[in-house]
């Protein structure tokens, strides 16, 4: 991609676990200008740099994966880049089937796409979440897309975006023609080329970039990447975890008015996953009880996008953004593909039932069931800068309105739900303090498709975040969150949950610490630790079996409540020289209860670490060795699963000068030892050793 702009960095820092502090500096990147007293300049002084800058200036969770991180992984899924996320776990493993997303325990569980705790937001649009049975979290896409994909975790921070956000939030910005053509008038082309050896995987990227003028820009991707079956570390081929995945980005943008005040932008990006002779469960769990399936997904995004930023004028910043996204599931089962326990007998045949006597018809309703949810969305906002007395205001207010219409299915039930919401979230400052209230109400119509139910629901939100920074360089933080999972179209078939709203309450405290010259001249540390409490309460997303004393002899009834905490930790130690070392950690612990009863929360991730150590030498060469370890856990459906550790190998070759100047040549090794090992919530082996190797050039 040519030449990527190095971002100004305010430090990095580092962290392993709570005793691991100060035992261990981790790598991170800083660029600053060097400004003596007197208004004397000695020039830009260029810092060490790592790979993942760390967010030490806000009190929010949020973690940031750049483009230069994105091509550094050469990763073939949205899961692939953000499992590396400190509270970031999938549930499927990282295959494109609709890999899902679980983050500080809520969101993909073993058997549906989503509990609707998890936002995935794509160019502001909401996507890739509806509580479909074992289809996954449907955020097939493809990373090539996407110049930036940002993380937020829990709740605090997420209150412009949607209710509900209890484990957090995915944001996904589409790359810009602006991105290759630097702003200038001309034409650029890039073209990246990968393979991977496990899985005999390939992956073609074209993107023509066109800025015919200044004040007007085009940009065309067109993605197709195709994977066989992969093999474990033991040599065993993992079932189901192919696929062919192509996807296309068509964006333009158009400014005008005084110095371009004024713009306007249009997108469409497009993803399809066509799979035949697949089986129904997606999460691979219980993939034989449920047959197969021939399943074609259509994953559509568009939007369009005015902004107003008058030169001179702080008060007024509008952003008025309409989107529209569409996901579209068809499927046939394949009649006599579900093997089933008929007595003991396990046999496949189109009268098998998957439990029960033998000779019970096997339904396939659910298996043939096609969905489609469709949602338009229209956000405005505006963000202020002003001062009142003694503080400073970042305000951001605005208002959205919402409508999803559900297909009917079959478990699935439709309709249509309306939302309008009003938000408003202040960054106040006054001097070493910053303050950040947080409101939103929210208020919705939830009408089944034949008009037998209405339901309306409302909720007042918000929180609050505190931050203190030192002169030197540390701060501290702490917020409180309360957010309500509203109810979901889903309820319209359950009397007892579509009354009910969700309700949360999160907590959280944290230091950071951000410097340079901290051990020696021109080096950069950063470090982010976070602490937090969530109590999710009235539950109906989340049920346990119990015991009856007469037929049919169980029920399931709804949690009374699941409570969650844990360590979150980000650190970035970098050299002048080009040395770096990066490291992030996820120590969670979580607990849910029913009747008096107090179980393991059957979503935790296990305690995980991951630490990067690496060398640029020049602007040509950037080596680096990863280590991604866990302690022992459980997977999806429960079984217990082994500790690991996990070694991965990277190098970026960008010639400066000769006949392969300006191109980018990545060669990876994934699992280097090639070990056997499955993660925990994953409902599948991990892959084992993996070469990858990416060429990439922009013309």
């Amino acid at each position: 991609m040519g030449k990527h702009h190095k971002k100004r960095q305010s430090g990095w820092l580092l962290l392993s676990t709570v005793s691991m502090l100060g035992l261990m500096a981790s790598a991170g990147s800083l660029a600053a200008q060097d400004i003596i007293e007197d208004t004397d300049f000695l020039g830009t002084v260029d810092l060490g740099q790592g790979k993942r800058e760390v967010q030490t200036g806000t009190a929010v969770p949020l973690t940031v994966i750049t483009q230069e991180e994105i091509d550094d992984r050469q990763a073939g899924t949205i899961g692939e880049l953000i499992d590396s996320v400190p509270g970031v776990n999938l549930v499927n493993g990282n295959t494109p089937r609709g890999a899902g997303i679980n983050i500080r325990g809520f969101g993909a569980t073993s058997s549906f796409g989503t509990d609707q705790k998890v936002q995935v937001i794509v160019d502001g649009a909401s996507t890739g979440s509806e509580e479909l049975y074992r289809i996954g979290t449907q955020l097939f896409t493809d990373p090539e897309l996407y110049k930036e994909v940002s993380v937020l975790r829990g709740t605090i921070g997420s209150f412009e975006y949607g209710s509900g956000v209890i484990g957090g939030l995915v944001k996904l910005d589409t790359k810009d023609a602006s991105d290759f053509t630097g702003g200038e008038i001309g034409l650029r082309f890039r073209q990246t080329l990968q393979a991977t050896s496990n899985g005999e995987g390939f992956a073609t990227s074209s993107i023509i970039a066109w800025q015919p003028l200044e004040n007007f820009e085009l940009l065309l991707n067109y993605t197709l990447r195709d994977t066989a079956e992969y093999d474990n570390g033991g040599g065993i081929q993992v079932a189901n975890t192919q696929s062919r995945t192509p996807s296309y980005l068509i964006k333009g943008k158009y400014s005008f008015g005084d110095a371009g005040e004024h713009s306007i932008t249009a997108s469409l990006n497009d993803s399809v996953n066509d799979e035949k002779d697949v089986p129904y469960d997606g999460f691979g769990t219980t993939s034989t009880s449920f047959g197969r399936v021939d399943r074609r997904i259509d994953n559509r995004v568009a939007g369009i996008r005015y902004q107003w930023n008058p030169v001179g004028n702080d008060l007024v910043n509008l952003d008025v953004n309409l989107t529209y996204s569409d996901q579209e599931i068809t499927q046939s089962y394949i009649a006599g593909s579900a093997f089933c326990d008929d007595g003991g007998v396990v046999r496949a045949d189109p009268n098998c039932a998957r439990s029960g006597p033998a000779g019970t018809p096997f339904s396939s309703a659910t298996q043939d069931a096609d969905h489609r949810y469709e949602t338009t969305k229209l956000t405005v906002k505006n963000s202020s800068y002003f001062t009142t007395g003694a503080a400073t205001h970042d305000l951001r207010a605005g208002v959205e309105l919402s409508r999803r219409e559900r297909l009917n299915a079959s478990s699935a039930p439709g309709g249509t739900a309306k939302r309008y919401a009003v938000f408003a979230v202040d960054d106040i400052s006054i001097g070493r303090w910053t303050a950040t209230p947080a409101l939103r109400y929210e208020s919705q119509e939830i009408e089944a498709h034949d008009g037998s139910q209405n339901h309306d629901a409302s909720a007042l939100m918000g929180g609050l975040s505190l931050r203190y920074e030192f002169d030197t360089g540390f701060a501290l933080f702490g917020s409180a969150a309360y957010t309500e999972n509203l109810p979901v179209i889903d309820d319209l078939d359950n009397a007892a949950r579509i009354g009910v709203s969700e309700r949360s309450h999160t907590y959280e405290i944290g230091a950071s610490y951000a410097a340079a010259d901290v051990f020696t001249a021109n080096d950069s540390l950063a470090v982010k630790v976070n602490y937090y409490q969530s109590r999710l309460r009235d539950i109906t997303s989340y049920v346990s079996s119990v015991s009856l004393p007469t037929p049919p002899f169980f029920a399931f009834v709804p949690l009374d409540k699941v409570d969650t905490s844990g360590f979150e930790i980000e650190a970035s130690y970098a050299l002048d020289s080009g040395f770096y070392a990066d490291l992030n950690a996820n120590l969670p612990d979580g607990e849910e209860f029913l009747t008096g009863t107090v179980s393991r929360w059957r979503n935790l991730a296990a305690d995980d670490l991951r630490l990067t150590l690496g060398k640029r030498i020049g602007e040509t060469l950037d080596l680096s060795w990863e280590l991604v370890a866990a302690k022992s856990g459980f997977d999806a459906a429960g079984t217990a699963v082994a500790g690991y550790g996990v070694h991965n190998l990277r190098a970026t070759y960008t010639p400066q000068s000769g006949l392969l100047q300006g191109a980018e040549i990545r060669f990876g090794v994934e699992n280097a030892f090639d070990r056997a090992y499955r993660p925990s919530l994953y409902s599948r082996d991990a892959a084992g050793r993996n070469f990858k190797l990416t060429l990439a050039k922009t013309f």
